[in-house]
């Protein structure tokens, strides 16, 4: 069993910064999947980002990429995602999730179905 919290979300404004933490318990992440999803009022939760924790090799949405980016430290069992030139379109819940194992497809990497285990989510807020 593994347990996700995320901490680091608040309130900013358009252009501004913020650095998401996802903090993994109860095994090691070696050979973990772990992801980034966002979900604002009434929309579907959607893909942000993803690592597949071996490698280190990160994968991200369109929306966001060239602005966030997803990195893991190993010794702490941790993830971060780092957002700069944030925009009000990235306000959101952002959620952590993680899964057993590396992820070889884009539906793999970006359904929320196939993750195992989720965070409590952390509200960004983005001001214009």
């Amino acid at each position: 069993q593994v347990r996700l919290v995320e901490s680091g979300g608040g309130l900013v404004q358009a252009g501004g910064s913020l650095r998401l933490s996802c903090a993994a318990s109860g095994r090691t992440l070696m050979s973990y999947t772990m992801a980034w999803f966002r979900q604002a009022p009434r929309k579907e939760r959607e893909f942000v980002a993803a690592i597949t924790w071996n490698a280190g090799i990160s994968h991200y949405a369109d929306s966001v990429k060239g602005r966030f980016t997803f990195s893991r430290d190993n010794a702490n069992n941790t993830g971060f995602l780092q957002m700069d030139s944030l925009k009000p379109e990235d306000t959101a819940v952002y959620y952590c999730a993680a899964k057993s194992g590396p992820s070889y497809s884009d539906y793999a990497l970006r359904t929320p179905g196939t993750y195992d285990y989720w965070g409590q989510g952390t509200q960004v807020t983005v001001s214009s």
